[in-house]
Order: structure tokens, then sequence, then C-alpha cells
């Protein structure tokens, strides 16, 4: 038991801020050879961390968690393989830092470009999921951040013991162990006192339930990366392929439900809502959507009315509101005023209407004849994401390696003095 939660976290701040400069200035090959360490060390205590996480799953049980969070909370072999396969695979990602670019020469002589570099210290906070705390590590890892990792008090022993095959493989590469973090304590108290470590941390990055999000928001003193909501949109243009429409609007939805790119509100124009709608409603009975539409959607398909509050609702379940609008900007208009700016599409032929909806649609994913599903960091060629942010600085949409770098200016002169 920490009984002084305050001193504790103000030590693990310091520790923090000391490793993030062992880790701004590791090597390509050292971070690696951490990396490579945790997998192997993973996978070879895969029965103690399955025991410990057993702890956990019986204590859920015990306090009545739902039969979804009881599945998010568990590591099988399949999710520990996983674990350390991503782990391995971030390894094989580009290091980002000390990349050099947009290096010109100026008139006087000198030779003015942007390196890249890590951010320092991240704070994660995050619920549920124990493989956070590895896909965490190792991405902070890579780009040459320290970091400090809060998860849920659900997760806690499992979290322990994947913490301690992360500092052995820090270990091993001649990295500091403090450089990850995993908080030992469930005392909610201590999520207070990171959000207000603002001389150790340099950003907090949320990861969980509305709830959560809402209160790191109105609490922390840190810049945050985060998206609060996950109301994203697909758009039937009238120069729709009818057949595209038809099998992205019900991938969007349906692929999974409980996911933050999963499509909440469906817009088609009313010149082609008439082949659309019932095709798409006699699919989404089938998978058990339940539908929810304006007055001209249910004059064309049996559905529940949609009310004002729909159209603003992150469902993350098997309900989808539908509209039927006049045509682009309807659509848009209604974009601009329901969207979280998560991940938006269109379905359409026309070219000109595409490049408009890229221009004016102001998300951090915006979309032409593809599924909102594919908003992920690994679909984009990331490899991985610490998570996706809705906000414009300093990183939007998901968030990888680079994501987790800024940029500072480098001169390279020959005794160049200003005379002017």
């Amino acid at each position: 038991m920490i009984e002084d939660i305050q001193n504790y976290m103000t030590a693990v701040g310091e520790k923090a801020r000391r490793a993030s400069r062992a880790m701004g200035r590791a090597e390509t090959r050292q971070k690696n050879q951490a990396l490579l360490a945790m997998a192997d060390k993973i996978e070879s205590s895969r029965d103690w961390i399955k025991a410990e996480n057993a702890r956990d799953l019986d204590a859920g049980r015990e306090q009545d968690l739902s039969s979804a969070m009881l599945d998010r909370l568990a590591l099988t072999d399949a999710r520990i393989d996983a674990m350390a396969e991503g782990l391995r695979q971030i390894a094989t990602l580009a290091d980002p830092v000390g990349q050099v670019s947009d290096l010109s020469y100026r008139p006087s002589g000198i030779q003015v470009g942007k390196m890249r570099v890590p951010l320092g210290v991240i704070g994660i906070i995050y619920e549920s999921r124990p493989n956070v705390t590895v896909d965490a590590a190792g991405l902070c890892l890579k780009s040459g951040n320290a970091c400090i990792l809060r998860g849920g008090s659900e997760s806690i022993h499992s979290n322990q013991a994947l913490a301690a095959c992360i500092r052995e493989g820090l270990e091993q590469a001649g990295l500091p162990q403090a450089a990850v973090q995993v908080i030992e304590t469930t005392d909610r108290s201590a999520v207070g006192a990171l959000l207000k470590m603002d001389q150790y941390v340099d950003v907090i990055v949320p990861r969980g339930g509305k709830g959560l999000i809402e209160r790191i928001i109105a609490e922390s003193r840190i810049p945050v990366i985060k998206h609060l909501d996950g109301i994203c949109h697909v758009y039937i243009d009238d120069r729709a392929d009818l057949q595209k429409a038809l099998d992205i609007a019900f991938n969007a939805k349906t692929q999974r439900f409980g996911v933050c790119n999963a499509m909440e509100t469906l817009l088609v124009a009313e010149g082609i809502a008439p082949q659309v709608l019932p095709r798409l409603a006699d699919r989404f009975q089938e998978a058990g959507v339940e539908l929810r539409g304006c007055d001209k959607t249910r004059a064309m398909i049996p559905c529940k009315p949609a009310t004002e509050e729909d159209w603003a609702t992150e469902y993350l379940a098997p309900i989808l509101s539908i509209r039927v609008v006049s045509g682009l900007d309807e659509a848009m208009d209604h974009i601009y005023r329901y969207s979280s700016s998560h991940t938006d599409a269109i379905v359409t032929e026309d070219y000109t209407r595409a490049r408009r909806f890229l221009r004016e649609v102001d998300s951090s994913s915006v979309m032409v004849n593809a599924s909102t599903r594919f908003a992920d960091g690994f679909e984009y060629g990331l490899g991985a994401e610490i998570g996706i942010s809705t906000d414009k600085l300093h990183a939007r949409g998901p968030v990888g390696l680079e994501g987790l770098t800024t940029q500072k200016f480098i001169v390279l002169g020959e005794g160049q003095i200003r005379t002017g």
C-alpha cells in the first residue's frame, strides 16, 4: 500500500524526466534490442502473466464487471502472442528520431532545417485492456520518450506482470528501467496527481471511455492528445456506384460495433435513397441493427424516428441513425453541425464532389469510396498507434511514432554572423 500518493507520483515524475534524457540519445539499435528482449520475456513469462491475469479476472467477476469488460481484460495465449509480435513489429519500423528535413541555404549562407525529436515524458491513462501497457511502452520507447502508464484498477496484477517484463527488456539493452513506469497503486488520486505534474510530463494520452476522457480534459494542466467521441458519417451521393455504396455503408457499421471509427450516422442523397435504403435496411435487419430515421427515411423503410439527440450520439452499439438529404451541401452542413471530427466518408463517382468533400469536411480522416473502419494506425501504414487525435495540435488522426515526436529548427553555419 502506497500511503503518500503525492510523494510517490513526484518520485515517478522525477525518474521519468531523468530517463527521458537517456532515451532521447539512445541509438536505434539499442531501442530495438530492448523491444525484442521485452517480446522474448513476455513469451517466456506467459504462464505467470496468465496467472496474474486470472487474479484480475476473478476480482472482476466478484465486482460484477460486464462480459464485454471481462473479455477486454482477458489475456489469452493468442493475445500474449500478439503483444510480443507487436513489439517485434515496432522494432522493424523506421526510427523517426533525428530525421532531418527541409534543409536549405539562406542568403546569409547558413543552412536551416528541421530535426525530429522526442516529446520527452508521456503520461498514458487507460482502462481495462492490459495489452495497452505493452503497445504504449513499445511506441514510446521507439520514439525516444519516457512514459508513465496508469492502467485501470481492474487490470493491476496483469499490468504489473507486464511491467516486470518491460523493465527486464530495458535493462538487457542498457536503458534506464524508469523509461517505462507502470503506476503501482489503484488509488484514483494518482490520476489527479499525474494530471498536475506539468514540470515532469510533456503530454497526456487518455485511452478509455467518455467519462475518463472528460475528467482528464477538465483537470489536466498538461496538453492532451485525445478524441472524445467518434461520431462518424458516411454520405451516399446520388452519383455513387450502388454496389459500392451498399458494401461501404454496411461494413462501416457492422464490421465492429463498439469501436470509435464505426459509422453512427448514414446520410443519403434523396435522388438515390429509394434504391439504397430498402436494400440496406434488409441487410442491417439481418445483422441485428436498430435503425432510427428522419421522416423521409421512415417513408421508405420501417424504422424508429430519429431525434435531435440521435444525430449527436456515438452509439458504440448496433444502432444507426439515417437521414435523407437534398445533396452534398446539406450533407456537409449536417456533418459540420454534428461530426466529432473523427472520420467522415463520401461515396460518389463524381470527382468534383469528392474533391469538395475532401477539402471542406474538417475531420481528422476524410475518405472517398472507403469504409470509415480504415481509420486506424495499422491500416494507414503507421505500424501501430497509441490512439486517435481529433485535435489539430500537434498530432491529428491515428498517432504513431511520428506523432510521439516533435520538430526543432537546426541551423548549420560556417562562422556567419548577422550584420543587418
